[in-house]
């Protein structure tokens, strides 16, 4: 059986997309779709099967303040790194884009933390945050404060977790 040209190409432009769109299912449709319907059931335990249940899962979430501290430290962590990693981007692209000396070396500084792996970044900032000793305790003893346990405090711990990614994140970006 003979084609017609166009559809002929239209053939090898879905056999070419179908590698593609095999992943997208695979690694995100049917996860999603599962995951979805999985929620709408109990949790099977031992020999006990799964049964559906509903909107009871949704309904306990709801309820659970545990929940909406999560999704409100989501939010601010989304809102606090991404719009500040790209402004950095910005500004650091727009900074060695321009005649600059050792131009090389300040883009080499600018993208170090995005090749790091991030063992690595969490010790570097595991030194800053260190109580007693650590980078900011000793910058900030001279000036009267006292030792702080930055990752140990509700108040500080996300602040802090935000200026690592954006240290790490806004390299990358700049990039774009």
């Amino acid at each position: 059986m003979r084609l017609a040209p166009g559809t002929r190409i239209q053939v090898y432009g879905w056999l070419l997309l179908l590698p593609a769109l095999a992943l997208l299912v695979t690694f995100t449709h049917y996860p999603t779709v599962t995951t979805l319907y999985h929620s709408f059931q109990s949790t099977p335990k031992g020999a006990r099967p799964a049964v559906w249940i509903g909107l009871d899962n949704y309904h306990a979430m709801a309820a659970d303040p545990v929940f909406w501290q999560s999704l409100r430290n989501n939010a601010l962590y989304a809102l606090g790194t991404i719009p500040l990693s790209i402004a950095l981007a910005m500004l650091m692209a727009v900074l060695v884009n321009g005649k600059l000396a050792g131009r090389g070396l300040v883009r080499l500084a600018y993208f170090t933390p995005t090749i790091l792996p991030m063992i690595a970044v969490a010790n570097i900032w595991l030194f800053f945050y260190t109580p007693g000793y650590g980078l900011l305790d000793t910058v900030l003893r001279p000036f009267g404060a006292g030792s702080h346990n930055w990752l140990g405090n509700r108040e500080t711990v996300l602040p802090c977790l935000m200026a690592v990614a954006v240290w790490k994140d806004a390299g990358f970006f700049m990039i774009f």
